[in-house]
């Protein structure tokens, strides 16, 4: 009897100092595995910074101000979605939106916020942020920095050396064409995503956990969307310019565009960002980012992405990249640079992210708009408002609207 006290004594005191000891951690574990939960997902969603390591980004000198329509858009009551009518309203509330803008002919003609979202709102971008790291890596290429986009990875960042990505080339990695195998379904707690999100919580290294990945298909053969491509352009871009990803994007990014309020990015424990969806910003600063590349990478009068980036980041190249019904992709979108490409004839293209981030980008109708949500019901695969196919129904429905205002 004595024995087994001991022994319980010893535990108890274990879990004491372990507690002590991690208890920042700990904290971080469980606001991940509860991140999600249906009254606690619109909080979270806007308040990353309380909990986790960020490094922020400043606002500009000189902060652009989007110009306000004189005539303010009314939303569609109605989308039709595969020939049935949905109403707009429920479709809105159904996806928990926490704000969405519209800007037609680089004026702003509807923005509202919703569930205690401000336009000063942080909120998180999740995979609309591996837009913005594509668009680093353009200025990276452009000036001179990433020498080609044959260059493989592991060149840049030898750790990556004896794992799935030795020998793949950035432009794979760009467009979701690695090879590497990885389950990225958030609905299952034992994906590769969701161990990678309980390792940063628990302040692992993501360039460790990069290496760990292997190969299952040949490179530039499949789109199979892997977030963790991502990351390593992210580790690219930091040994090809020598500088933290939010020091280049601060310098080459933010401040040249003008963008009016602090962000951040969520950080692990070696201070690298989470570029394949940490970035955290305002609905205003994400809608700058649709205006630049509907203007070719130009804003406000400056070219900050060049041109010819910006129209090969949303123009599939490759037989598995093309949209529609592909035997050699897992996806129905089409895909450039980090960007998704739908089947239209309208050349438009979209940035998102899970839990229903969008911003949507029609160069027809010369329309944007940023859609950011909280949606709880997100993994559940009968929910049909969850499906990006819906939202994109919605947001052409917008965007015919929007253009027939500005003919009048």
């Amino acid at each position: 009897m004595k024995l087994l006290l001991k022994i319980l004594f010893t535990l108890i005191a274990l879990i004491v100092l372990l507690g002590i000891f991690y208890s920042t951690e700990i904290k971080r574990l469980n606001h991940v595995l509860h991140l999600f939960d249906a009254e606690h997902i619109v909080e979270n969603f806007r308040s990353f910074d309380q909990i986790m390591p960020v490094a922020r980004l400043s606002p500009s000198d000189k902060p652009f101000v989007y110009p306000k329509g004189k005539s303010q858009l009314s939303i569609p009551a109605n989308f039709v979605f595969n020939g049935n009518n949905m109403r707009s309203d429920d479709f809105m509330k159904d996806t928990k939106t926490t704000g969405l803008m519209v800007i037609q002919n680089d004026t702003v003609v509807y923005e509202k916020y919703y569930l205690g979202n401000r336009d000063t709102t942080k909120n998180i971008s999740w995979s609309m942020a591996k837009s913005f790291l594509s668009a680093l890596v353009g200025i990276a290429y452009d000036e001179g920095l990433i020498k080609s986009l044959d260059q493989t990875v592991d060149e840049y960042c030898p750790i990556l050396k004896g794992s799935g990505y030795e020998g793949v080339t950035i432009k794979n990695t760009l467009q979701m064409s690695t090879g590497i195998g990885f389950n990225e379904d958030y609905g299952d707690f034992f994906s590769d995503i969701n161990r990678w999100g309980r390792g940063f919580a628990m302040g692992k290294s993501q360039d460790e956990f990069a290496a760990t990945l292997k190969n299952e298909r040949p490179q530039g053969t499949y789109n199979h969307y892997v977030s963790i491509n991502t990351h390593v352009l992210g580790m690219v871009l930091t040994k090809a310019t020598g500088k933290s990803v939010t020091e280049y994007m601060q310098e080459k990014f933010w401040t040249p565009m003008g963008m009016q309020d602090v962000a951040y990015y969520i950080i692990d424990k070696n201070k690298m960002e989470g570029v394949l969806g940490l970035l955290n910003a305002t609905m205003r600063d994400y809608a700058k980012m649709g205006s630049l590349y509907l203007n070719q990478g130009k804003f406000n009068g400056k070219q900050i992405v060049p041109t010819e980036w910006v129209r090969a980041s949303v123009t599939p190249d490759a037989a598995h990249l093309m949209p529609g019904d592909n035997d050699s992709s897992t996806n129905i979108y089409g895909y450039g640079y980090q960007w998704w490409i739908p089947a239209s004839d309208e050349g438009e293209f979209m940035a998102q992210g899970v839990y229903n981030q969008n911003i949507y980008i029609n160069p027809t109708t010369k329309t944007v708009i940023v859609k950011l949500s909280a949606n709880d019901r997100y993994t559940d695969p009968n929910f049909l408002p969850s499906q990006s196919v819906v939202a994109l129904a919605f947001f052409r429905r917008i965007a015919n609207k929007a253009k027939t205002m500005s003919l009048h």
